[in-house]
């Protein structure tokens, strides 16, 4: 299971290399996820209206291993916007992807831009 999890590893702006198109902006809910894939990554992307942002991260939870966190709900914790794992409700950081309700579980995430109306996700590969 661990190399399923190989393959998610966060990605600083400053390391971009590749920003892909995941879409228009008219084609992601408003404050919900929904999946897009990249390779051999899924990934969750957020539209997160109430705060203006977009955010996205590994569609798969950490804990079940399973790709559910598209499904998730977000929302705010002390300041901090998050994503709720559907399954059974671990909290993650859409900023860092630190595990809020378990330390010793975390997610990758990646940068966001809008840009011409549409969805770009920054990758390194």
């Amino acid at each position: 299971m661990e190399e399923l999890l190989d393959k998610y590893t966060t990605v600083e702006e400053t390391n971009t290399n590749v920003w892909f198109k995941a879409g228009s902006t008219s084609l992601f809910p408003q404050n919900s996820g929904a999946c897009v894939k990249y390779k051999n990554k899924q990934i969750a992307v957020f539209n997160f209206t109430r705060t203006g942002k977009w955010y996205a991260c590994q569609n798969l939870c950490p804990h079940k291993m399973e790709m559910v966190l598209s499904l998730g709900l977000i929302g705010d914790k002390k300041g901090t916007p998050v994503v709720a794992c559907p399954l059974h409700k671990k909290n993650f950081s859409l900023e860092n992807g630190a595990g809020l309700t378990d330390e010793s579980l975390h997610i990758a995430v990646y940068p966001v831009k809008i840009k011409d109306g549409n969805v770009y996700i920054g990758f390194s590969d």
